[in-house]
């Protein structure tokens, strides 16, 4: 891209970012510091409003860029995260955005709690969220990096430094200043424009083949050079029985893990009522399923227009695919017409990055704070008190995922966020599913079944291949791995039920029926719920 191109990109990033600080700016001034305020926005948000926001909060770098950039490069075997990413809202839809919303006040451990010792439970569940929120802002990081690096036309080390570092600063102060209020308004605005970017693409991607579906994978499939095999499964997934089971595994993380995402569930207090809650994830689906249909459309055309080689070319996991496309269609990099589409798109998914880290990061810094610091200071946290500390936490955290992301910079950030989803699955949803559902579930099975899975996840993952022993690791001079999958989700998701169930039955402590029937009672009328 020439200088003006990149100049006029650079001021439509400068532009988001102007209207961003300035919703965090008028917010703080006229927020009142307290708890509720904080970290549910005063539950003021109405059901589209809220819709909106999931949907910004969900539709991340991880689906603009990385899902669309895997299509490109593997074809079918991409699909399986737009597909699984959908999927995953039935369950949050019938199993938990009601019964969460009646049950709980902030967090996912508030739901837990309600029936069991607070203090272990909260620590376990306030430090699986932590993790998996971390794992998560990785993955926004690595998207920010990969993009700004092309966008300024340098793939260095130093563009992609002082870009993570620039989008985790923004973070904080989103997050510190605004509270949830200011971070619902931003991911709203975001989904609006992402909307719009990918309508527009997906709308110019179809002219070029006469709105011929058929045409365009025929196209992308001799393009890829794979012929026919790059519309049936195997070409990532396939072959040896190790790629299946990862395959597998993948699937069944993509689908489980979202009813375990921190920053999904606490989306659930920001509005009035369990009805509202519900009607809310239904504006999400409606919206979220049109973005993931058109990122199949935006990945293949990738591959037929651009080529696999070129994508690869600029980012080899893929993950510069969309914006690529995009100069590809209004004319090419050295035209205007390519360079003022590029810059729109890459606004856009710059302007994705920061709405979803701000959410992230404050559904973390709220369970570091109203989780774990809470029970440890038991009843002598105020609420002024632990609101001070979700600011404090949340540079933490900040300074934390900057960390990761700089180490993680070549990984694609689809993949990385399947792996989020793997430790949401392992460690969150099983507490979560026991606690609303069995009427025998104790303490000792509700802290084993999040330490059950949020362990084995992570020990997964260390010794897998993904931090060792292959070209694309972390660390792919040494190998220390044994696990051969990618994804941990088929050996730990399965774990942490079970540890669940042997906590809960060797456990000398006796279920208490009458805090269940509350439980329950809460659950499903909303009868004192917050």
């Amino acid at each position: 891209m020439t200088a003006e191109h990149q100049a006029l990109a650079l001021v439509l990033f400068s532009l988001f970012i102007a209207v961003t600080l300035g919703i965090t700016t008028w917010v703080s001034r006229n927020r009142h510091g307290s708890a509720e305020e904080f970290y549910a926005g005063g539950r003021l948000f109405s059901p589209l409003e809220n819709g909106f926001a999931i949907a910004g909060d969900y539709m991340s770098a991880a689906s603009f860029l990385g899902i669309s950039g895997l299509i490109a490069l593997f074809g079918y075997d991409g699909m399986l995260y737009s597909v699984g990413f959908l999927v995953a809202w039935l369950v949050v839809l019938f199993l938990v955005a009601e019964l969460v919303r009646n049950c709980g006040r902030f967090t996912l451990a508030d739901v837990v709690a309600a029936r069991m010792s607070e203090r272990p439970v909260r620590i376990a569940a306030g430090a699986s969220s932590v993790t998996v929120s971390v794992l998560y802002l990785v993955a926004q990081m690595v998207g920010a990096g990969s993009l700004v690096g092309l966008l300024l036309g340098s793939s260095g080390a130093a563009a992609r430094t002082w870009t993570v570092i620039g989008v985790g600063a923004l973070m904080v102060f989103y997050v510190s200043f605004g509270g949830m209020r200011a971070t619902t308004w931003i991911q709203i605005v975001k989904a609006v424009l992402l909307m719009g970017g990918a309508i527009t693409l997906t709308v110019l991607v179809l002219l070029r083949f006469h709105g011929d579906f058929g045409r365009l994978l025929s196209a992308a499939a001799e393009r890829s050079g794979q012929g026919a095999a790059f519309l049936g499964p195997g070409l990532r997934y396939g072959g040896d029985w190790t790629a299946r089971f990862d395959f597998i595994s993948l699937g069944l993380a993509l689908v489980l893990g979202t009813a375990g995402l921190p920053h999904i569930l606490s989306r659930f207090y920001t509005v009035p009522t369990a009805r509202a809650a519900r009607r809310s994830v239904v504006w999400a689906i409606a919206l979220i399923g049109g973005f993931y249909l058109m990122t199949i459309v935006l990945g293949f055309g990738a591959a037929a227009l651009v080529g696999p080689d070129a994508v690869r070319d600029s980012n080899a996991s893929g993950n510069t695919a969309v914006p690529l496309l995009a100069a590809f269609l209004g004319g090419g990099a050295d035209s205007t017409g390519g360079a003022v589409l590029f810059a729109l798109v890459a606004a856009i998914a710059f302007a994705t990055i920061l709405a979803v880290v701000a959410g992230i990061t404050l559904a973390s810094s709220a369970s570091v704070a109203h989780d774990l610091y809470a029970s440890l200071r038991r009843r002598r946290a105020k609420q002024r008190s632990e609101v001070a500390v979700a600011r404090l936490a949340a540079v933490g955290i900040g300074a934390v995922a900057i960390g990761l992301g700089l180490l993680a910079q070549d990984l694609n950030v689809a993949f990385l966020v399947g792996l989020a989803f793997a430790v949401a699955a392992s460690a969150n949803l099983p507490v979560l599913l026991y606690s609303l559902f069995w009427s025998g579930f104790t303490t000792r099975g509700a802290v084993w079944s999040v330490y059950g899975g949020l362990v084995p996840a992570v020990l997964l993952v260390v010794v897998s291949p993904v931090v060792s022993g292959s070209p694309d690791a972390l660390f792919p001079g040494v190998d220390f791995g044994f696990f051969p999958l990618q994804n941990p989700g088929i050996v730990s998701i399965p774990l942490g039920f079970l540890a669940g169930w042997l906590g809960t039955v060797t456990s000398r402590e006796a279920p208490d029926p009458v805090k269940y029937a509350e439980t329950e009672v809460r659950s499903l009328t909303g009868a004192g719920a917050v």
